[in-house]
């Protein structure tokens, strides 16, 4: 492997526990980076947890703890997260961390030496709950949104990134670059909203309002601001200022919510980039939201799904396939435990576990769990073979564009077509004839069925790789590292001696 890819996600804010939000964007960004990885990319794939700001100081204040304990806890819950959803990142940067910590101070000082930093009297309106400044276009109908919280007006003085200075430039990169923003659509938005002109940004606090957080490198009496902080990960955290850094930068792809796009990921961030004289992310992929009976999911409101429980109930295949399956990337998705529920059983119960449950019983009931030569090529077997052929670059090309959903939705009729092709086979049927030609239509028919299902299998590693490990070592198989080398209608499983009937989806 020579050529690299570096994806992020957005790290996580250090003020509560996980939630489906939170699982969905991890097990989406692993996904992308196990594909890439059957792509033979080498890949760098980094999560993390955003830990300073005012509503960690507050929670902390709250819990009786301090800002770092709290912080460590809460770590540990996402650490947990990831570990059960089988995320398979390489690294996980905390904002406390030392290492992040000096290229903050670092690219403060650089910035504020060659004059993009400037420090000016400010009068205006202050969410506490967003940790930002507010004006007047961010009301709606007179009044400050729910989701500013308390609203107070404060005068100070504090330092100021010129982010203002950049608005042009960025208005025609992202007209240059239409690939920036996925989906393109989100690209628009943000447009829309450089329609208005931007203010610089704010980047400090004063320690006598908060003390949790990075200190100025050029002023003692203030912290950063968490935003500015907190983007400054995605370099941080592959060694900004050493060699590493030339290896992975820019990012191949950052992985947000559609709610941190505008103005931190597509505004802040490309500009701080800009100023600091370092390349620019090659995309973003902004993901929606989950939905509650057409509401967004919310602590408030009482709608929340822990991905924990489900992951207990059923496993943590079925909850990834799950989540992959019901959301086209970009857009927002409905979750309800029926609908979950009904995937389990038809999808991975009917589907998938009957086809591997009733193929390996009868490939032990009539040829002593051995593969058996598939003799016959008939209309049966090219019809299916046709379908496989059809269906892999399709599959593999909504893989690769994200649309997982549709990759999936292809996979999953080819596996149904496996299971049609043995209803007309019937080897049940075939298996008691003392015919001769009837016992070559048997042994075509259980090796068929098994290199179908080897190769679908295959196609499901990154969605369900618990399911492929088990399904590829009861075949006798390593995991699947290359899909071109492995995704081949070649029958090379011809001879070889499968493991016990597997249940992968109990009832």
């Amino acid at each position: 492997m020579s050529k690299t890819f570096y994806l992020t996600t957005a790290i996580d804010y250090a003020n509560g526990s996980p939630h489906l939000g939170h699982a969905y964007e991890k097990i989406l960004a692993d996904v992308i980076v196990r594909t890439k990885r059957l792509n033979r990319l080498e890949t760098h794939f980094v999560t993390g947890l955003d830990e300073h700001g005012q509503k960690v100081q507050q929670g902390a204040e709250k819990e009786g703890v301090t800002p770092q304990e709290r912080c460590d806890r809460i770590a540990n819950e996402f650490l947990n997260l990831l570990q059960e959803l089988n995320i398979s990142n390489d690294d996980y940067i905390r904002t406390t961390e030392e290492r992040h910590k000096k290229v903050v101070s670092h690219l403060l000082s650089d910035l504020f030496d060659r004059g993009e930093i400037y420090q000016a009297e400010y009068s205006g309106f202050y969410s506490m709950r967003a940790e930002q400044f507010l004006q007047e276009k961010d009301k709606v109908n007179g009044e400050w949104p729910e989701i500013y919280g308390e609203v107070t007006e404060i005068t100070e003085s504090n330092y100021f990134f010129k982010l203002s200075k950049y608005q042009d430039w960025l208005v025609k990169y992202l007209n240059d670059n239409e690939d920036f923003i996925v989906p393109r659509f989100r690209k628009n938005q943000v447009l829309e909203f450089l329609k208005e002109p931007l203010n610089d940004l704010c980047i400090s606090r004063p320690k006598n309002r908060l003390n949790w957080g990075i200190q100025l490198p050029f002023d003692e009496e203030y912290v950063t601001y968490v935003w500015f902080d907190a983007l400054v990960n995605y370099i941080s955290a592959v060694g900004y200022g050493n060699e590493t850094f030339e290896k992975y930068w820019p990012a191949d792809l950052h992985v947000i919510g559609k709610d941190i796009l505008a103005p931190p990921h597509s505004i802040y961030w490309p500009i701080m980039l800009k100023a600091a004289n370092l390349p620019i992310p090659k995309q973003i992929l902004a993901h929606g939201w989950w939905m509650s009976s057409g509401e967004k999911m919310s602590k408030s409101t009482g709608e929340v799904v822990d991905p924990l429980s489900l992951i207990e109930q059923r496993g943590v295949d079925p909850f990834r396939y799950f989540v992959m399956r019901e959301m086209t990337v970009g857009q927002d998705a409905d979750f309800s435990l029926d609908r979950f529920e009904s995937r389990y059983k038809t999808d991975l119960g009917n589907d998938l576990g009957n086809l591997v449950s009733r193929l390996f019983h009868m490939i032990a009931t009539y040829e002593n769990g051995v593969v058996p030569v598939a003799e016959l090529n008939e209309e049966f077997e090219q019809k299916l073979k046709i379908h496989f052929e059809e269906m892999k670059p399709m599959a593999l090309d909504f893989f690769n564009s994200y649309q997982f959903n549709q990759g999936l939705d292809q996979i999953f009729v080819f596996i149904r077509a496996i299971n049609k092709y043995a209803d007309e086979r019937r080897p049940w049927k075939l298996a008691k004839s003392d015919d001769e030609l009837d016992s070559q239509k048997l042994k075509t028919c259980l090796g068929t069925m098994v290199e179908s299902l080897r190769l679908a299998i295959q196609l499901l590693a990154p969605v369900m790789p618990d399911v492929h490990g088990t399904v590829n070592g009861l075949m006798g198989l390593l995991p699947c590292e290359n899909w071109e080398k492995d995704l081949n209608w070649d029958f090379r499983l011809e001879g070889k001696t499968l493991g016990k009937k597997p249940i992968l989806f109990p009832r």
